[in-house]
């Protein structure tokens, strides 16, 4: 798919690897809708790339469908859809004082990262699936954020890797559920990236993970990810499919 000119959905869009996403997207032309809980960091983040904010909670389905409205008021209806909003968490299942770890925590990560990018897609899939196809038969396309986290959860991310696991073991079932409607699904699991909650760290340790990476050792720049993810929109033949982005990582068990 052609991006130029597309209409385009960015969950997470405020900060980090979705705002990197939203602002490739619109370099490359298309009119993009940030949708972010933190409504004014979307409003400036919108501002510098001309496009429109919409506060969104993605676990809401009134909210998902408000924010879906809103873009589709100033831009038309979204063909792209980049789910990037997510949390992390880390709790031991037991705690050094001996006590399980809270069920609200598990659930809540839970519920953010893989059902509401659940709900984001099935409200946009709906959408999608009533336009005219494109000159090359596809509708839409969508992409998830998953983590490498997936596949090498390390000791404390029980909740961060099931949420993270969950989006990947869902993306080829929706690509085959939603080749009838010819939107494409594929997800990437990004490594260690200089986000700004990883910024936050102390230089060390910054250090230190980069130091981990095989190569390039370094963290990964949330531009690479937004290459990545737009490259997916172009590509005609990627669908299904978990690609990781992570410079040759597998992370140690702490």
């Amino acid at each position: 798919m052609k991006i130029e000119g597309q209409a385009a959905l960015v969950t997470g869009g405020a900060s980090g690897l979705g705002e990197a996403t939203a602002r490739e997207l619109a370099r490359l032309g298309a009119k993009v809708a940030v949708l972010d809980r933190n409504a004014a960091l979307a409003e400036k983040v919108a501002a510098d790339i001309g496009g429109v904010a919409c506060a969104c909670d993605i676990t809401d389905t009134d909210s998902v469908t408000a924010a879906l409205d809103k873009a589709a008021a100033a831009h038309g209806p979204a063909r792209i859809l980049m789910n990037v909003a997510g949390i992390g968490s880390a709790k031991r299942i037991v705690g050094k004082d001996g006590n399980p770890a809270p069920l609200e925590d598990f659930a809540r990560v839970v519920n953010i990262n893989l059902i509401g990018g659940y709900n984001m897609a099935r409200l946009f899939a709906a959408r999608c699936a009533k336009l005219d196809a494109l000159p090359n038969g596809e509708k839409g396309v969508m992409l998830f954020t998953a983590s490498v986290a997936a596949f090498d959860g390390q000791v404390g991310q029980q909740a961060y890797s099931a949420s993270k696991g969950g989006l990947v073991g869902m993306t080829l079932p929706m690509a085959r559920d939603l080749a009838q409607h010819a939107i494409r699904v594929c997800t990437v699991a990004p490594g260690l990236f200089a986000t700004p909650l990883l910024l936050e760290l102390p230089e060390a340790v910054q250090q230190s993970l980069a130091a981990s990476i095989p190569f390039p050792p370094r963290l990964g720049q949330p531009s690479e990810f937004a290459e990545l993810a737009c490259h997916i929109v172009t590509n005609g033949h990627l669908n299904g499919e978990v690609i990781r982005l992570d410079g040759a990582l597998r992370m140690a068990p702490r």
